[in-house]
């Protein structure tokens, strides 16, 4: 297995954590440190990804949790995951741009997904994706989401999510059904 999936810790994040995923979520999206790697939005939106009050609501949303994941003390990569009914929202996904493209955040969504169905019983993942992000939806794609067409506007003249540098930004809602778990240990339909 690469060195970069090796010796990982997952956690959820505590009040101590909100300024460096803030530092983190930006670096993976937005300004010229994103372009080191593939998630970049910055072609695309200016300004900010999230701020300190948005990631501290999701540490403190009795429905959320702020996955944190570190490697050798550092952290490297963070989702967030929320309970909505029989399904988990997940959102917030961020790996240090330096370590993209080593498959990292495959092995995190993965762990994502199990935490959201044994923790909540989650039977599916939904998550938003802005629609003209092409290789990011294959991404989620290759992994088991599917489109669904259903779109949302994206919220132009609020800069707390960003400032559009073009028009037709929108989102994409993907969803993947995740297996149940049955004795043994196993999801239905996975070998181990």
């Amino acid at each position: 297995m690469d060195t970069a999936v090796t010796g990982l810790t997952f956690r959820d994040a505590t009040d101590a954590d909100v300024d460096t995923l803030v530092a983190l979520i930006e670096s993976a999206y937005r300004g010229d440190a994103s372009r080191a790697g593939w998630t970049t939005e910055a072609d695309i939106l200016q300004g900010q990804r999230t701020d300190p009050e948005g990631v501290l609501a999701v540490v403190k949303s009795p429905d959320s949790r702020l996955l944190t994941v570190e490697r050798d003390g550092r952290v490297v990569a963070c989702c967030q995951l929320e309970r909505r009914g029989a399904h988990a929202y997940f959102g917030m996904f961020a790996v240090s741009p330096e370590l993209q493209g080593a498959g990292l955040g495959k092995v995190i969504l993965a762990e994502a997904e199990r935490q959201a169905r044994l923790t909540w019983g989650a039977r599916e993942m939904h998550m938003t994706v802005i629609s003209v992000r092409e290789d990011l939806i294959a991404w989620y794609e290759r992994r088991g989401y599917r489109r669904t067409g259903i779109m949302t506007p994206f919220p132009y003249g609020d800069e707390r999510f960003g400032i559009p540098q073009r028009e037709d930004l929108q989102f994409e809602l993907l969803v993947k059904e995740l297996g149940q778990d049955v004795p043994g240990g196993h999801a239905r339909g996975l070998r181990p």
